[in-house]
């Protein structure tokens, strides 16, 4: 069967890192901070709550407890470093740092204790406070690597020549994983130091070695050529970029700036701003590595030394948002400035983050408001008719949809999703013959891709056309996604179908395994075992199927199979 509820956002942002004090926009809704709850009525009942937020990634409510239990137990080495890192966590990094202190005094083992110390120096420009601090540094592992890098941009704030810099950078060139960074980096401190031709040649290797260039790289290497007049090249860039990725978000100030002439800024000016770009660096390396928290503090981290990094601003919003923290995602979105090229992006991110927390009008309301505030951009619309489509609002989604589609007349490979969403919803609203053209052009857009192979499949199935041609769509969707029960039930019905029933309970068997809770695919599965003349388990499924409460159109038909089996339906025997 199809799972209509699928919905397939755009990883945009993510995909490049591998994802207040803004103007206030007439189409947000204010959304209150977090409230904690008071103190427990005793230390160890504090301990347990602060541990439980801290688990459910509830840093700022985790902070709360853990410092009420910190103060009645102020000797616990361990309740200070838990304290320390939710306080990290929740981005409170001032009043971090006495906690810091702390911890290096006890010589507790948390590294993330000298780091908050290392970036408090470097905040207050303190740098032979901050190389004294980084030669405690470990000398292997990420930290010794964040060593060599930090070290690197306090010496061009500190050495006469960046030479000097460039030596301590490198410990990253002979490894193969940490070379890009080497080279961005060099060529961010040559740039600093008015090293043009040296930064040309970083930036260059950065970007030309076989190596997929980042967003960040490119944006680098692209305001580099901006200012060394080769304007031209720097558009060839940009657009090589935008279109190997097929994206559009990020590059309009650069593009406007290269169109009308204007001068492009440093990306990186200062040491601090340097030391950002590292702690980004690494917050993306540790959300590849799947170390959330890490992430989310080294991004906290790099907010601190340069609060309107807005690539920072998206990757930590992005966390608290892969966290289910979507109070905390919108309220980091909010702090993106109008002037940053992520804003409108932030925008959708707080559109979004309101539909998880299920307040949808807000969040409808915030996306007509953007698609009227810019009638060129397809993404509020297609959110917009995602939302409504799982409301069940299927017809104003389809119209939504089509606006969307409106304003793309040259579609690339990602936007089958756009018509695998429009195709759901003009099934879903008797409009099959749209949907099926929606369904056929997003798999020439994308050939093998799974859900619509399966969508489009399982339809003709269940209209009982194209059988043959639908079994190896669905076939080929299972080998593409072995352990999805959605797609694992529509074969098991196409092979129901085609009459093959062993096979059809044993795929179907296999579907309720990975997707006990759906009536519709447990009452598939009593249909297979009736036809294989096992009665009893027939009616337990069918039972099943409405306990768990199906679509209730699917309601009485359950019933009548419950009472008379599948005799009504097509004759065949009954037991007794």
């Amino acid at each position: 069967m199809p799972d209509t509820s699928c919905k397939i956002k755009s990883v945009f942002l993510l995909a490049l890192l591998l994802l207040g004090s803004c103007t206030p926009d007439k189409g947000d809704a204010a959304v209150e901070k977090p409230q904690i709850n008071r103190a427990a009525e005793t230390q160890y009942g504090n301990f347990l709550a602060g541990r439980h937020a801290q688990k459910n990634n509830d840093f700022r409510s985790a902070s709360a407890f853990l410092g009420w239990a910190l103060e009645k137990n102020p000797g616990n080495g361990l309740l200070l470093q838990n304290t320390f890192l939710s306080r990290v966590a929740d981005g409170v990094i001032k009043d971090s740092v006495s906690m810091a202190h702390e911890i290096n005094k006890r010589q507790v083992r948390t590294p993330t204790a000298k780091l908050i110390l290392l970036v408090d120096a470097i905040a207050r420009e303190a740098y032979s406070d901050a190389e004294a601090i980084l030669l405690d540094f470990p000398d292997k592992g990420l930290f010794g690597y964040m060593k060599s890098m930090i070290g690197a941009w306090i010496k061009i704030d500190r050495s006469p020549h960046p030479k000097y810099a460039i030596q301590t950078l490198s410990p990253l060139k002979n490894r193969p994983s940490f070379r890009l960074l080497y080279y961005y980096h060099a060529a961010l401190m040559t740039d600093v130091a008015g090293m043009s031709e040296k930064a040309f040649e970083y930036f260059g290797f950065a970007t030309e070695k076989g190596v997929q260039p980042t967003f960040r790289v490119v944006q680098g290497y692209g305001r580099h050529l901006e200012r060394t007049g080769k304007k031209a090249k720097a558009r060839l860039l940009y657009d090589k970029f935008l279109r190997e990725n097929q994206v559009s978000v990020g590059f309009e100030p650069a593009l406007r700036r290269v169109d009308q002439g204007e001068m492009a800024p440093l990306l990186v000016s200062t040491a601090a701003e340097g030391v950002a770009e590292v702690l980004f660096n690494f917050a993306s390396i540790a959300l590849r590595q799947n170390s959330r928290q890490d992430a989310l503090i080294f991004g906290q981290l790099a907010l601190h030394l340069r609060p309107d990094f807005g690539l920072a601003q998206m990757l930590v919003a992005g966390i608290f948002e892969g966290m289910g923290r979507y109070e905390e995602a919108i309220a980091v979105y909010r702090t993106i400035k109008q002037s940053s090229s992520f804003f409108w992006s932030a925008r959708l991110g707080v559109a979004d983050n309101l539909e998880a927390l299920d307040r949808d009008e807000e969040a409808i309301r915030l996306l007509r408001y953007l698609a009227k505030e810019d009638n060129v951009r397809a993404e509020p619309l297609v959110s917009l008719g995602d939302i409504l489509r799982s409301n069940k609002r299927f017809k104003e989604s389809v119209f939504a949809y089509d606006r969307a589609m409106a304003r793309l007349p040259n579609l690339n490979k990602n936007h089958w999703v756009i018509l695998y969403s429009r195709g759901i919803s003009l099934e879903r609203s008797k409009q099959w013959k749209r949907a099926e053209q929606d369904f056929e052009r997003a798999l020439k857009l994308e050939p093998n891709q799974p859900y619509v192979l399966n969508y489009l499949g399982y339809s003709w199935v269940d209209q009982g056309v194209n059988l043959d041609r639908a079994r190896k769509m669905i076939e080929r969707a299972v080998e593409l996604r072995p352990t999805d029960g959605y797609i694992v039930d529509s074969l098991g019905w196409v092979l129901f179908q085609m009459k093959d029933f062993k096979a059809a309970v044993h795929q179907l068997e296999r579907a309720v395994e990975l997707r006990p809770n759906d009536p519709t695919i447990n009452d598939h599965l009593g249909d297979a075992y009736w036809k294989v003349g096992r009665y009893s388990e027939a009616r337990f499924q069918w039972k099943r199927a409405l306990a768990l409460k199906p679509e209730e159109d699917q309601v009485s038909t359950i019933e009548a199979k419950l009472l008379h089996g599948l005799t009504a339906l097509d004759g065949s025997e009954k037991d007794s």
